[in-house]
């Protein structure tokens, strides 16, 4: 049977452009979390699902096919439920709603002020000369509340001491992540879900990973300090960004605002 053509129209368009959409999420969550060999090799199965079933029409095959696709599907939803999570949080973050807003009354996006970054950037740099871990986790529009209860609360203005004095070697706080929400050190001492990437180098610790780890599940912006090098590096959007001097970092916390 020839094959016939026929002329795409402006919602067969959208529609390829919502499947392109979809699996470009899909292949970032997958490579966020290590898990792109299996997203490669659930694509590699579509491909030869679809041969099989419609182009080549093998009852035999196809029907078996079918089947696995049917419980795969529960599958693939209980295996990857973490990613899933994830995706939906994104897709309803208040972040997206904000920007539409901008959007139609043409406003720009705010930026964080001096006077909320340098005392961060200045800690960030005393620490990192003394070689002090820290880990701070600056929240955005995702929030943190479940996060900042398992650290103790302490509502208190951004201060380059304190800062300082929370992360001491002595302190009963400086093995936590600190949480910073509107413009204000909400909590100190916190415990952060661990990435479990397989691709995190080996010689980046525990700090590391948790950085990782928020950075993937909210959009929140992690700040570490290492105890071993002393060096600064951020995690923002299931990436590392290593070994920054302080005006990159001071770039990168002015280009990205907190939740007000």
């Amino acid at each position: 049977m020839p094959f016939s053509f026929t002329i795409l129209t402006v919602k067969d368009v959208i529609d390829i452009l919502l499947v392109a959409f979809l699996l470009y999420k899909t292949y970032k969550l997958m490579k966020a979390s290590g898990s792109i060999n299996v997203f490669t090799g659930i694509l590699i199965f579509i491909v030869i699902w679809v041969i099989v079933s419609q182009v080549l029409q093998m009852r035999l095959l196809g029907s078996i096919f079918d089947k696995l696709v049917s419980v795969g599907v529960i599958a693939l939803i209980v295996l990857f439920q973490d990613e899933i999570r994830h995706f939906l949080l994104s897709l309803g973050s208040r972040h997206r709603t904000s920007s539409l807003f901008r959007f139609f009354k043409g406003g720009q996006k705010g930026e964080r002020g001096k006077e909320d970054i340098m005392p961060i950037v200045m800690a960030c740099l005393n620490m990192s000369k003394g070689k002090v871990g820290a880990l701070i986790v600056m929240e955005r529009d995702f929030p943190l509340d479940d996060i900042a209860r398992t650290g103790d609360i302490i509502d208190a203005s951004i201060n380059q001491r304190l800062i300082e004095n929370i992360f001491f070697k002595n302190s009963p706080l400086h093995d936590g992540a600190m949480i910073i929400s509107h413009k204000r050190i909400k909590a100190a001492g916190c415990i952060l879900p661990v990435s479990h990437n397989l691709n995190i180098p080996k010689e980046l610790g525990l700090r590391h990973r948790a950085a990782l780890g928020i950075s993937q599940e909210t959009d929140a912006m992690a700040i570490i300090v290492s105890e071993e090098t002393g060096g600064i590096s951020i995690a923002y959007q299931g990436e590392f960004h290593l070994r920054l001097t302080p005006e990159e970092l001071e770039r990168m916390l002015t280009e990205t605002s907190i939740g007000d």
